[in-house]
């Protein structure tokens, strides 16, 4: 929000917790939009809330602010992004930390990692994916596909973090929103088609892998699960 006006938090019948999940510019992450545009329109309207009165802030991060790193993920690790998008959350982050203690409210941040689904955008592989099958293409052609990814529907990491903004009353820190399954690119694929009865082929190595994320890297659920474990 450009222009938070006033005060956003009575303008939004001064919830008990704010759910905060927008961001524009995507699926750009590598844009410089991220940084000159959306770290301070949405730093701005989320101080603004916690100047009003707000006293429980959720926003979703990104496992980009992991930045390169391989392996098994873990909340404790520091940031290290190697994009817009990540380095973007990542000072959001930071900001809105320092600003929720001042003002005595908490802040739970969600580092979302692989989601697919209805919904994305047209270049995601899910959506290229169910085009293809749609057109009936023979061959549906990827990266190599060797690459190890923490992927989860989207409506399954919706349900999560519905729970964490409601029935989550601690204040969590940093929380992993992922599967905690690591998972090749081709592994999906070959589901995902599996689900759909399809008969296309994945032709891999037509395309090169992401410079802008790490071979091998899938979240540690640890946390995620003793929360859960600890609002039922």
């Amino acid at each position: 929000m450009a222009d938070p006006g006033q005060d956003p938090y009575e303008h939004l019948g001064r919830p008990d917790v704010l759910l905060h999940l927008a961001w524009d510019g995507l699926p750009n992450y590598l844009a410089d939009q991220h940084l000159s545009q959306e770290l301070p329109r949405q730093r701005r309207f989320l101080a603004a809330c916690l100047d009003g009165g707000l006293r429980r802030l959720v926003v979703a991060g990104t496992c980009l602010e992991y930045g390169m790193r391989e392996g098994c993920l873990t909340e404790g690790m520091a940031p290290a992004p190697t994009t817009a998008y990540g380095e973007a959350k990542a000072r959001l982050a930071d900001d809105m930390r320092q600003y929720a203690v001042a003002k005595n409210a908490s802040l739970t941040w969600l580092r979302l990692f692989y989601l697919y689904g209805s919904g994305q955008a047209p270049t995601s592989l899910y959506a290229q994916l169910q085009a293809a099958i749609e057109r009936g293409d023979e061959e549906f052609p990827m990266s190599p596909g060797d690459q190890v990814r923490d992927f989860q529907p989207a409506s399954n990491a919706a349900a999560l973090i519905a729970e964490i903004a409601t029935r989550c009353d601690v204040d969590a820190g940093t929380v992993n929103i992922c599967s905690g399954q690591p998972t090749t690119v081709l592994s999906l694929v070959e589901r995902l088609i599996h689900e759909r009865g399809a008969m296309i082929r994945p032709s891999t190595g037509r395309y090169p892998y992401p410079s802008y994320e790490p071979f091998a890297a899938w979240g540690d659920r640890t946390r995620l699960d003793h929360l859960l474990e600890a609002s039922r």
